[in-house]
């Protein structure tokens, strides 16, 4: 059946667009957007398709069709639109790097399904106006990585972009993966993401950077709009409150990240979404380890500027560098800090809080705090898999009927050091535990309910990931759809997939894709 969808354009239509219609590299002036056309695939087919996307927005009937393939991979441009990619600009592992914009995304279209609407976007569908030295495409691997991984965060009820479908364009793409001079060809692959916008922080910097104050307030008027109408009409108040209302999305998306030990690998502003949402998935991972200090970045590998631990304090400083971009709009320092410090405040509480969901407390008792710090400690005296042991911990109870210990074995990777000091201390953990779960009451079943609902079974580990890139890229695509489905209800038991409820393997730990990503992944 025909591809039908209904757009409903509003970014390219409200928003000052680059009047220049080249696609050739180039600084971008006093406009949102630069008009672009995908580039037409050799010989596209389609890998994987999200039927719950496909049913959101209304076309579950056509993704078989020749024009859900052609429209998708971008060897066809819907009638009656117009693609384009953004400006914006961001600061990158903390330095502010000028223009960068979708170097390798386009936006093709607004639509409206069922009272909602969604902008998508086509990731590794050709170079841009702001592609800089690269080619605008994206290799199957990458895009295999965040097809699967924006889904699974949808599903573990983490704020996110999401995908509509997978594509192999039929094209080589030459990689260098590891950014060591041994550059490859890879098959190329197209992801069709999908989200209310995907406007960043770096949209409203790279206006305020250019002193571009005119369509500073555009945007910033736009969006409010569109995004958050509930806040008024536009005025130095409403801004604020526009301020405000990030930096709380904002820290609502980071303390899921921290709950279910996602480490995003790439905070820089220009990828940090103004609705609070994930988004760019590149050399993510999953804590196996529980360790505060590790990032799955190369880039990042001497400094470690966004690892685990640090990824609230980074939203922190990214929503100074919102703030720095909105003041020609609000032209007051106080109340913006006020809003940051603020932001540090409910830090501290919602952190304690997610940390207390996690281990089934919630009544309020004064040695909270230190149970949670006495907690991060031992966890990191032994390498101890953070998924495995709060989904094990379940299993504990505050009588005395089962021993701390032996219930989480299964959860280090090391069983052999938890002897001597290392074994000590995690008893005088447990029955600091066993002491503080005696104050919730003997209702057992409802706290074993409610730590299931917030600590997963199931997360898309970077072994995981790396064994569907491999199977797809030899033509099998099971492993890759037994992934997907899995991970639609990470907090199920699912007995019959139990061989993914397991310990990173040995082989993974310094593999390639596993354990080690760069920002091309």
């Amino acid at each position: 059946m025909k591809l039908k969808l209904n757009i409903t354009d509003k970014f390219n239509k409200e928003l000052p667009a680059d009047p220049d219609e080249r696609n050739t590299r180039r600084q971008v002036r006093n406009a949102c957007f630069s008009y672009v056309t995908p580039r037409k695939p050799s010989d596209p087919s389609l890998v994987h398709v999200s039927p719950e996307m496909g049913e959101t927005l209304g076309i579950m009937n056509s993704i078989k069709s020749k024009d859900f393939l052609n429209v998708f991979s971008g060897a066809k441009v819907m009638k009656g639109t117009k693609p384009y990619a953004m400006c914006y600009g961001g600061h990158q592992f903390g330095n502010w790097a000028g223009q960068l914009g979708d170097g390798r995304a386009i936006n093709l279209a607004e639509v409206e399904n069922n009272g909602k609407t969604w902008a998508l976007q086509l990731k590794g569908a050709g170079e841009t106006p702001y592609s800089r030295t690269a080619d605008g495409l994206a290799v199957l691997r990458s895009s295999i990585r965040e097809y699967l991984c924006s889904e699974a965060m949808y599903h573990l009820g983490v704020p996110t972009t999401r995908a509509l479908s997978l594509i192999l364009s039929g094209d080589q793409v030459l990689r260098d993966v590891m950014y060591d001079g041994n550059p490859a060809y890879e098959k190329g692959a197209i992801v069709c993401r999908v989200s209310p916008s995907f406007i960043r922080f770096g949209n409203f910097e790279i206006l305020a950077a250019q002193d571009d104050v005119k369509t500073l307030r555009e945007l910033t008027d736009f969006t409010i709009k569109h995004y958050f109408s509930y806040l008024g009409k536009p005025s130095k108040d409403t801004y604020l409150a526009f301020f405000k209302e990030v930096a709380v999305k904002s820290l609502e998306m980071v303390m899921h990240w921290q709950r279910v030990g996602f480490v995003h690998g790439v905070m820089n502003t220009d990828n940090m979404s103004i609705l609070g949402q994930t988004i760019d998935y590149g050399p993510y991972g999953w804590l196996e380890g529980y360790d505060h200090g590790w990032t799955p970045n190369t880039t990042d590998k001497a400094h470690k500027r966004y690892r685990y631990g640090t990824q609230p304090q980074v939203v922190l400083w990214n929503l100074l560098k919102l703030a720095n971009a909105l003041y020609p709009l609000i032209e007051e320092v106080e109340p913006l800090q006020a809003v940051l410090a603020e932001y540090q405040d409910e830090l501290k509480v919602a952190y304690l809080n997610m940390m207390k969901s996690k281990l089934g407390l919630y009544k309020t008792d004064e040695n909270d705090q230190d149970l949670v710090d006495k907690l991060e400690d031992v966890l990191q005296l032994s390498e101890t898999d953070m998924t495995i042991f709060f989904r094990l911990l379940t299993g504990f109870k505050g009588d005395d009927s089962n021993d701390g210990l032996d219930l989480i074995k299964d959860a280090f990777y090391h069983p052999e050091e938890i002897k001597g000091e290392v074994s000590r201390q995690w008893k005088e953990w447990f029955l600091a535990y066993r002491v503080r779960l005696k104050l919730e009451g003997e209702n057992d079943v409802e706290r074993v309910e409610g730590m299931n609902a917030v600590n997963p079974k199931y997360v898309l580990r970077n072994y995981m990931a790396q064994l569907a890139i491999d199977a797809v890229d030899k033509g099998d695509y099971t492993i890759l759809d037994e992934l997907f489905n899995l991970l639609k209800k990470p907090y199920d038991e699912q007995p019959d997939s139990g061989k993914w409820f397991a310990k990173r393997p040995e082989w993974a730990r310094n593999k390639v894709g596993c354990s080690m990503l760069s920002c091309s992944s």
